[in-house]
């Protein structure tokens, strides 16, 4: 016999029945006269960077070169632009966005004479790793400041450091080998393949404390420069940093950076600092450097009772 029928027939009030007035007192008890808000008035306590673009590899040239290449091995061209796109999420996914990109979509279908499947998506992130690996020794440089910021935190303002990734395991050990040997070392690393989702979702992130032992949420800053990226930090309920000159959608090396007509940069400047902004992103900084200042301000914030 049906479920509802059965509470029916024995005289269960269903919701309907509920005498509005009834409704009125639960939400209006008189005995609950007043509610309690908790906020957290101390200082910040960690910071996690994302990897590419933030920490390493200015202009974010690794992953569009791998891209790019495991693209090219199928015989279908990618532009950096589309390469660029989906930055920030975890890999595979990346590859599915390229690939649902539609002036892409339309070019594998001229080369394979078919839409792309399970099996092709699979085939080409089997690929990406050891091509990634290629292509890392020439992409792994600190970006400038980077090394002494971090230094500056954690002695001065004694914060944990953190990272997330897009990355694989594998790549992310590979990075973590290259930048200790720049002095970057952080207490706690996180990579896309260690959780159920990753980018945009918080999961990274919420492990990330774990692994560090520090909340409340508030008192962590996420620091990246992709739009994934800092959704990623917003989900998770901390602060959010974008990094716009360094970054994904500024697309310089730091030579680069140095000998860039002006126009240029400034219109390219200015693209970074329009998307991160449209992200929702608390603030943002030309490089982590700037970081310090950000810092102090949520600190100050954090002290009226203010929250992410």
């Amino acid at each position: 016999m049906d479920l509802t029928a059965t509470a029916s027939m024995e005289g269960k009030p269903s919701e309907k029945q509920i005498p509005a007035s009834r409704k009125w007192e639960v939400l209006n008890n008189p005995k609950f006269q007043y509610r309690y808000e908790r906020k957290y008035r101390g200082t910040v306590k960690a910071v996690i960077f994302d990897w590419a673009g933030t920490i390493i590899d200015c202009g974010v040239f690794a992953p569009t070169k791998t891209f790019k290449k495991i693209f090219e091995a199928e015989g279908v061209a990618i532009t950096d632009a589309e390469a660029r796109g989906p930055m920030g999420l975890d890999k595979r996914m990346h590859i599915e966005k390229i690939l649902q990109n539609q002036n892409v979509k339309e070019r594998w279908f001229e080369i394979h004479g078919d839409f792309h499947t399970k099996d092709d998506i699979d085939r080409m992130y089997a690929s990406f790793v050891p091509t990634q690996k290629n292509l890392l020794p020439e992409n792994s440089k600190i970006i400038d400041g980077v090394s002494a910021t971090v230094r500056n935190l954690t002695n001065h303002y004694k914060l944990k450091i953190g990272s997330t990734t897009g990355y694989p395991t594998p790549i992310l050990q590979e990075l973590l080998t290259a930048a200790s040997i720049q002095g970057f070392i952080p207490d706690s690393s996180v990579a896309a393949d260690e959780v159920p989702r990753s980018r945009p979702c918080p999961h990274m992130i919420w492990l990330t404390a774990i692994r560090l032992d520090v909340h409340p949420i508030q008192a962590i800053i996420k620091v990246d420069d992709t739009i994934d990226g800092i959704r990623e930090g917003l989900a998770a309920g901390c602060w959010t940093v974008g990094v716009t000159k360094t970054g994904n959608y500024m697309a310089a090396t730091e030579s680069e950076l140095y000998t860039m007509a002006s126009k240029e940069y400034e219109q390219r400047l200015q693209k970074a600092y329009d998307i991160l902004s449209e992200s929702g992103a608390h603030y943002l900084i030309d490089s982590v450097v700037d970081l310090p200042i950000i810092i102090d301000d949520i600190n100050k914030r954090l002290s009226k009772g203010e929250s992410p």
